[in-house]
């Protein structure tokens, strides 16, 4: 067993909101500040318990069923995207839409139409319920099938073998994807690919600064919420790279004795878990006899997204 005294942190870089989450949140915020509560929200927001809690006591109503928004309200679409139906829905109810979806995410969405133009039937790899896949199999009223995993490859029946293409949800485990994606060119040698991956780069770089600290890390904690499939990819990838790992929604949720017998704790948060849950986990940490924190070398993230049209411009403070 190490000596408490030799106790040591390690904080994963890069961790955190991404710049589509960092996006998401604040077109709610905006939206409630110059249209004043409620502002309603098409599923939570982004997948974190906290962001939401905060977000609903500022006067956010979050709602999975449009019927549950009264004609001519304020409507934000989730970072996760929606079904071409949901926005037909909406329009049809006279909703005032703000679009909060990851433009990166709308990049997969864009893929699917301009696949489906050319002909083609269209493989999604991705969580089957997650919003995500929901929106972007609605892209398309038909030719799109699902899988997960290297078996749902081995098992999918299509209609049209030689014209097929794939793309993929953007929160996925890089290196499970590159194994499906191996599938897919091994059974359908002529399936078209995106022009550039759909995965994202936050959770790309957030994976990677996983790797990196796995392999200094006796235990790693990712914060990050159940719903959250980017931070549950994150503790597999650790788990993946040998290391012990748990995932927590806050700080409260660490166990002591998961840390009791570490020299190294290796902390990382999903692309949607807030900045302030890390520092609390670290706290937490501290109050165990953690007594060092050192923040790892990694990506520094400079990724900014434009705001839709009719909300109040960014300022300089921002």
């Amino acid at each position: 067993m190490e000596n408490k005294m030799d106790q040591e942190i390690l904080l994963a870089q890069p961790r955190g909101f991404c710049a589509g989450v960092d996006r998401a949140i604040e077109i709610v915020e905006r939206a409630l500040a110059q249209f004043g509560a409620p502002v309603y929200v098409r599923h939570e927001i982004v997948h974190n318990a906290y962001v939401v809690d905060d977000l609903r006591k500022k006067g956010a109503v979050f709602v999975e069923d449009l019927s549950d928004v009264p004609t001519g309200q304020h409507l934000v679409f989730s970072a996760h995207g929606v079904s071409k139906s949901v926005k037909a829905e909406a329009e049809l109810r006279g909703l005032k839409v703000f679009d909060a979806t990851c433009p990166l995410v709308t990049k997969v969405h864009v893929e699917v139409s301009k696949m489906r133009e050319e002909g083609r039937e269209i493989i999604m790899i991705g969580h089957d319920g997650h919003p995500e896949v929901e929106g972007t199999m609605g892209q398309s009223e038909a030719g799109m099938y699902l899988v997960e995993t290297v078996e749902d490859v081995e098992n999918l029946q299509v209609t049209s073998p030689d014209a097929l293409a794939y793309v993929s949800q953007t929160t996925l485990s890089v290196d499970d994807t590159i194994e499906i994606i191996a599938a897919l060119k091994a059974r359908f040698p002529k399936i078209a690919e995106p022009k550039k991956g759909d995965i994202c780069y936050a959770t790309t770089n957030r994976q990677h600064a996983v790797k990196f600290m796995a392999t200094q890390a006796d235990v790693v904690i990712v914060v990050g919420s159940p719903s959250s499939s980017n931070s549950t990819r994150l503790r597999e990838v650790a788990e993946k790279k040998g290391c012990v790992a748990y995932m927590v929604d806050n700080a409260s949720e660490i166990n002591p004795a998961w840390v009791k017998d570490s020299q190294r704790i290796g902390v990382t948060a999903g692309a949607s878990a807030p900045e302030i849950l890390v520092q609390e986990v670290v706290a937490k940490l501290k109050l165990l006899g953690a007594k060092n924190v050192r923040e790892l070398e990694g990506v520094e993230e400079h990724v900014t997204f434009p705001l839709p049209k009719g909300l109040p411009p960014r300022t300089t403070s921002n």
